[in-house]
């Protein structure tokens, strides 16, 4: 596997602005949330097996440098390989939410070790997908308890095919497979609307939302902290990724905007899944993308359009120069749309 050009990029942002379309435009659907590839990423893809490419997409959103913000007094933002890691720490333990891809576990453990002694008593999944859940097993085997919501054990728990990721060089279809995940990775600890922590002087509020980016969706609400990690229910900057495989929606990603924009102030920091710490401002601007988005597509598809037929109508050109520089180009975002109304 060629990894030797990802070692060129700089920073996190040069990769985002460094992301392409991948190919199997009608396929859409089955494309990850984490398609971040950079063109010659894809190409190289393209010479490794089914079987090799998620080790490849790994290795690649490993590379991404790891950056360290203070949110709160006790409350961090580690921001990298594989999005957005929250963690409240003091006396009580540590409490995390999101783990990063597998191969960046030791410079994870590493930035939580230097925040203190305690030790890490819960981690947080926010939903099923692998950038966020790959190192369920290493905080189980350190003592944590895992929590998520009950269809993120679920869907874990289910061997998932996504095919169509990339084309290969003789014309086959490259894809992923996933096994059902080891029972020592799996949540221990599950809900199904609501839960409450209470910790370091804090209370976490874990909501369960209708399907949005996933079936499997929550947000963590630091109340004290007026921080609230919304993960993949909020890419900022950028059209997000929704997941019609596992019951991705977009009038639930709608919903959950509305949600989360009627708890927060003009202080609140709002964590995006991708893409730069948010805040009520950013939240309100995306939220406004999403839903003329919608309308555009619904209206193209009640006319009869195909989802082909939509793209080819570029609905969304004035959208584009703001949004489509990030994961998802516009192209790919009209497909998304139609796939997820």
């Amino acid at each position: 596997m060629k990894l030797d050009f990802l070692q060129k990029q700089s920073s996190r942002r040069e990769m985002l602005r460094g992301s392409v379309a991948l190919a199997g435009s009608a396929f859409l659907a089955h494309l990850l949330p984490a398609t971040l590839l950079h063109a010659s990423a894809a190409a190289h893809a393209q010479e490794t097996s089914a079987a090799d490419l998620l080790a490849y997409m790994r290795a690649w959103f490993n590379t991404f440098p790891m950056e360290t913000q203070t949110l709160a007094d006790n409350v961090t933002m580690f921001d990298g390989p594989g999005g957005a890691v929250v963690v409240l720490n003091g006396p009580d333990g540590k409490f995390v939410v999101d783990s990063f891809v597998a191969p960046a576990w030791t410079r994870l453990k590493e930035a939580l070790d230097d925040l203190g002694n305690a030790p890490v008593k819960y981690l947080i999944d926010s939903h099923w997908h692998f950038d966020h859940t790959d190192n369920n097993a290493h905080f189980r085997a350190a003592g944590a308890t895992v929590l998520a919501h009950e269809n993120t054990k679920k869907r874990m728990s289910e061997p998932h095919d996504l095919p169509v990721l990339l084309r290969a060089p003789d014309g086959a279809l490259i894809g992923l497979h996933f096994d059902p995940s080891p029972a020592e990775a799996l949540p221990q600890r599950t809900f199904s609307d609501s839960y409450k922590l209470q910790a370091n002087g804090e209370t976490l509020t874990l909501q369960h939302v209708a399907p949005a980016h996933t079936d499997t969706d929550i947000y963590v609400h630091f109340q004290n902290a007026n921080v609230i990690q919304m993960a993949d229910l909020f890419f900022n900057g950028m059209y997000p990724y929704i997941d019609p495989g596992t019951g991705g929606k977009i009038t639930g990603l709608i919903a959950a905007s509305d949600r989360i924009l009627s708890l927060a102030d003009n202080d609140t920091k709002i964590v995006a899944g991708h893409g730069p710490l948010g805040n009520k401002t950013d939240l309100t601007k995306a939220r406004d993308m999403l839903i003329t988005s919608r309308d555009r597509i619904q209206k193209l598809k009640s006319e009869g359009k195909s989802a082909q037929e939509a793209v080819a109508e570029k609905p969304f050109a004035d959208l584009d120069p703001v949004w489509g520089k990030g994961i998802i180009n516009g192209d790919q975002w009209v497909q998304i749309v139609y796939l997820t109304l």
